[in-house]
């Protein structure tokens, strides 16, 4: 019998992330503790950029477009956000999304499924994923149950599942 095997990723939907976004600048354009702050959020390339007249309503933006993200089903592990930054008479805080898992992170999820998971799973690292292989599909499970109980600072699914 063939070996089953899956792999791990960490990417997101950008069409959701998009979405995400887009119901954030509507909530902040409607909102009356919004009104005349100047508070907005947009895409500036790959990055958010949120501005707003004060830390705490750039930082109030921010918490708008977490809550849009988890109503949309992307994790917050995901978004990596940096410190509000004063740029002339406005405050900019400038956050992007994470997708792949860096190097660092494969290894410490290779080393825990090697230390705590079944001997019979093998896992290799193939650019920013994780291929998992193994004779029983049961180990395998066993494997996706370690991880989802394993507190990783990275958003991990599961696909390609054979």
């Amino acid at each position: 019998m063939a070996d089953s095997s899956f792999d791990i990723v960490s990417k997101i939907d950008r069409q959701e992330a998009d979405n995400a976004l887009n119901q954030a600048r509507k909530e902040v354009e409607q909102r009356y503790d919004f009104k005349g702050t100047g508070a907005s959020i947009e895409w500036s390339g790959e990055a958010i950029l949120i501005k707003a007249n004060s830390e705490d309503r750039a930082k109030a933006v921010l918490d708008v477009f977490q809550s849009k993200l988890i109503k949309r089903g992307i994790s917050l592990k995901s978004l990596e956000s940096g410190e509000a930054v004063v740029s002339g008479k406005e405050y900019r805080l400038t956050s992007t999304l994470k997708e792949g898992i860096s190097q660092e992170n494969a290894k410490k999820i290779g080393k825990l499924i090697r230390d705590e998971g079944p001997k019979s799973v093998k896992s290799q690292i193939q650019g920013d994923e994780l291929r998992v292989q193994s004779k029983s599909r049961d180990d395998l499970q066993e494997v996706q149950r370690l991880l989802k109980a394993a507190d990783l600072d990275v958003d991990l699914q599961f696909v390609n599942y054979r």
